[in-house]
């Protein structure tokens, strides 16, 4: 399998991403991988020759041009031809590569994949589906969270299906529980986009909804799925990331703070910190799949390192590896007449 990274993309390119791809070729050296770094060729020889990743599976392919977090996806895209994201979408498009990774603006990666790739037939807007830990230990996959903020109730309901096939393939979590992100449980409750989503989402075959969900519902692992627009899944995801380390770093003060008896009792739970720092680290979970187009399109933090890239070229395997995007064709295929909104 092919990977096509966008090295320029994020607060850390291109030294980060180029740090991750050399990891994850040496620590997924049984897995047939051929990893494509895409950006300004100077610069990224230089990382990989700096960073010992010369001689390991990994090709650079030129993109002249970077898009920048503050311009305007669609207009970026347009006009800037040989951006690296661009290229290494082209390259996927162009059957050269499987699956392309970017952690620069979201805004940007989804243009390009709407642009370049196209959508599944069926599919009104893609959506990104992106993992939380929960109390139970497994994972919960929020979505949308962030690729379409103006939602109508079809495409919640695409994005129902869509997130319950990433769970079942990727996540290995048998018929998922699909639920409703609403104010309250009560099929009556919620505003005119849920209220008329709701109904369709029970008519629905392929999926095993079980009614609406609170917020509160998302870490405990009440379901797998959970299906809201991007507006307020990204609002979700931030506040979910906000509190996780507000409460590490709490924990932290309280320990610094404390005497020292409290200090050497605390040095027993080290390694219980230690587990739970990294069950809550978003970076173990590398990114979240674009889902809805034609092609593998995992979305990194802009914020990514190279523990988080590394992750998300097996993320990216795995998608790619579990043929998520021909089962999302079969099953939309299948429910097409629930997912056609009667107007």
């Amino acid at each position: 399998m092919r990977v096509a990274i966008d090295a320029m993309g994020g607060d850390f390119a291109p030294d980060e991403i180029v740090k991750g791809a050399i990891q994850a070729a040496k620590d997924y050296s049984e897995i047939n991988l051929e990893i494509v770094l895409v950006g300004e060729k100077d610069k990224i020889v230089r990382a990989l020759e700096q960073h010992g990743g010369k001689d390991l599976n990994i090709a650079v392919h030129h993109a002249s041009e970077v898009i920048e977090m503050n311009e305007h996806p669609g207009v970026a895209i347009r006009k800037k031809k040989d951006a690296s994201v661009v290229v290494a979408t082209r390259l996927v498009a162009e059957r050269v590569c499987d699956v392309v990774i970017s952690a620069g603006s979201t805004g940007a990666a989804v243009a390009a994949a709407l642009f370049i790739l196209g959508r599944i037939p069926g599919i009104e807007r893609p959506a990104i589906a992106t993992p939380i830990p929960n109390l139970i230990g497994t994972t919960t996959v929020l979505l949308d969270s962030g690729a379409n903020v103006d939602s109508k109730p079809k495409h919640l309901v695409q994005g129902a299906i869509m997130g319950s096939i990433y769970a079942e393939y990727v996540l290995n979590i048998p018929n998922p529980r699909v639920g409703l992100l609403n104010i309250g449980e009560e099929e009556t409750k919620g505003n005119e986009q849920v209220l008329a989503t709701y109904p369709l989402l029970k008519q629905l075959h392929t999926i095993n909804f079980v009614g609406n969900v609170e917020g509160r519902d998302i870490p405990t692992g009440t379901v797998n799925v959970v299906v809201c627009d991007g507006f307020v899944g990204n609002i979700v995801l931030k506040v979910g990331e906000g509190l996780a380390s507000m409460i590490m770093q709490l924990v932290k003060e309280s320990i610094k703070a404390s005497g020292f008896f409290t200090k050497i009792a605390s040095m027993l739970v080290i390694p219980a910190l230690k587990g739970l720092m990294k069950k809550l680290d978003d970076a173990e979970y590398g990114g979240a799949p674009l889902l809805g187009v034609k092609g593998g399109f995992i979305i990194c933090h802009g914020s990514s390192k190279a523990k988080a890239v590394k992750n998300a070229i097996r993320v990216a395997y795995e998608f790619t590896e579990q043929k998520v995007v021909e089962h999302i064709r079969e099953n939309i295929e299948e429910e097409e007449d629930i997912i056609i909104e009667r107007e």
